[in-house]
């Protein structure tokens, strides 16, 4: 019995440690492979707990790896989101017209990039790059009603004060290049000004340091709060700034409120080459593979043919065209413009010269190293000329006035010849039509100045026209073409016209004149 029951024990231990041989083998089974390696584990612990893993997080892009410069402006917007009704009655209004951001889109598509790093490397808020929206929907050749040019829409004495040259051939404040850089040196002043108060700067670029100095002023004075929202400021300066936060709020809600702006892709498009020298816009265009209107779109401030003699001379051309300009120009001999020689005849000046040519006397001056404006009979004259006719630079300021004042309107259309003593307000008020509408009409702002000989479209309102009527008149004694003029509320300008006479005409008592007069104004019997 002794023996049976070793034998029995035997048995049983050995199922046992079988048992346990079969479950480790399954969970190694069941287990990643493991190196062996040498440690020091204690011998009670035959397993460690696996560590949980952890899901990756997303990776989100920078600003600036964006693929599109709208979604890299508004991830960086940072001014307060009022919930007033000025912000929300414009951020309505560009959900209602998606057209216009999609149009400004495609205007902006060019430079957007460039003004985005210049804001970056100045650390300023990105709703600033969102302005020229704003000022001028990105038109590079837009011009107000208060003579402000150009997208950032500077006026003539802010333009000078902080560095644009204006003159015949050249406008900075149209400069895509320098006029940002300008704004964004007046913007950053007038912060320091405002003790780092941003809507009081934005509201200042509008309106005037001053003007929002002095409503701060009477605000602290009657005990009232000096934030923008509780400013008494001009109704346009007052809807500039609410528009402008309520134009990045929809960008960096787009989807949520279900408007979709056109992508521009982040990533530069242009490239700023200077030949340093002037060049014909035309020949530039060549040597670039552009056509004249596309390099005169990217560098709206040149007035005319080619950039200024004096410079600035830069021109942005776009990124993939800069190898065959540069190309193009050295194989040229560095040929910026085409001179002609002109032989001085009897009676010529120099002005009369430049105007025949398109240029100005002082590159006639400078083109043949002339001490003052004295020519003689004979003398041969180097003159810079263009390389293509003036109506082929369409985007030119004589041809963009051109185009203006061909455009057809409501109404009854009239050309008026500025005479002595005119004014936008004297001319309108003789034609009774509005004299901002009249400046519009001619490119032009109200505080323009009007020259002598100056030709004015004036389109009469619907219904003025049918007080147009032509007369024939017969000249009795002692008339003359003034006197029949002032009778008639006609300019002798228009008699010359309308008869096909010389304006130093001798008229004789029975001649025949033909008048267009406007019967309810006229004094003529």
């Amino acid at each position: 019995m002794k023996y049976r029951f070793v034998i029995l024990s035997t048995l049983l231990l050995s199922g046992c440690q079988s048992i346990g041989d079969a479950q480790n083998a399954d969970i190694a089974s069941e287990a990643p492979p493991v190196v062996a390696k040498e440690t020091t584990r204690s011998p009670d612990k035959a397993s460690e707990t696996p560590k949980k893993t952890t899901p990756a997080t997303p990776t989100v892009l920078s600003p600036q790896k964006q693929n599109d410069v709208w979604q890299r402006i508004s991830m960086q917007l940072s001014l307060p989101v009022p919930d007033n009704a000025s912000v929300r009655r414009y951020r309505n209004w560009y959900l209602k017209y998606p057209n216009h951001l999609a149009t400004v889109a495609e205007r902006a598509t060019p430079f957007l990039h460039l003004i985005v790093e210049k804001v970056e490397a100045r650390n300023m808020p990105l709703e600033l790059a969102l302005l020229p929206v704003v000022e001028s929907s990105f038109d590079q050749f837009a011009y107000s009603h208060g003579r402000a040019a150009g997208l950032w829409q500077f006026v003539p004495a802010t333009g000078r004060r902080f560095g644009l040259e204006q003159n015949w051939w050249y406008d900075g404040r149209r400069d895509v290049v320098q006029s940002t850089d300008a704004a964004l040196d007046y913007l950053e002043y007038l912060h320091g000004m405002f003790d780092g108060n941003w809507l009081h700067a934005i509201a200042a670029y509008n309106s005037g340091e001053g003007r929002v100095a002095r409503a701060i002023r009477r605000n602290e004075q009657r005990g009232k709060p000096t934030d923008f929202w509780h400013l008494d400021l001009p109704k346009e300066t007052s809807s500039y700034v609410p528009k402008l936060i309520a134009l990045g709020d929809v960008l960096r809600h787009q989807e949520q409120y279900g408007l979709d702006v056109p992508e521009i892709p982040n990533q530069p498009a242009l490239t700023l080459v200077d030949p340093k020298m002037q060049m014909d816009l035309a020949l530039a265009a060549n040597y670039a593979g552009l056509s004249v209107s596309e390099l005169q779109s990217l560098n709206p401030a040149y007035n005319h043919w080619a950039t200024s003699p004096s410079g600035p001379t830069h021109l942005l051309l776009p990124n993939d065209n800069v190898e065959r300009f540069n190309s193009e120009l050295a194989k040229n001999d560095n040929q910026g413009l085409r001179v002609e020689r002109y032989a001085v005849k009897s009676g010529d000046s120099l002005s009369e010269i430049a105007a025949e040519y398109n240029t100005t006397v002082k590159v006639l001056k400078r083109a043949n190293q002339l001490r003052s404006s004295r020519i003689r009979v004979g003398q041969r004259l180097m003159i810079p000329v263009s390389l293509k006719d003036e109506s082929q630079y369409t985007l030119s300021a004589p041809q963009r006035l051109a185009a203006l004042q061909a455009a057809e309107r409501d109404g009854h259309k009239r050309t008026h010849t500025v005479r002595q003593g005119d004014s936008f307000w004297t001319i309108a008020r003789r034609y009774d039509v509005d004299y901002r509408q009249l400046a519009k009409w001619n490119g032009m702002s109200p505080r323009d100045t009007l020259s002598i000989g100056q030709k004015l479209v004036v389109w009469d309102k619907e219904g003025d026209a049918r007080r147009i009527r032509t007369i024939t008149y017969r000249i009795r004694q002692g008339d003359s073409l003034s006197s029949i003029a002032q009778r008639y509320n006609v300019s002798v300008a228009e008699l010359v016209k309308w008869n096909q006479l010389r304006q130093s005409a001798y008229i004789q008592p029975g001649q025949k004149l033909t008048l267009h007069i406007d019967i309810s104004r006229s004094s003529g019997s």
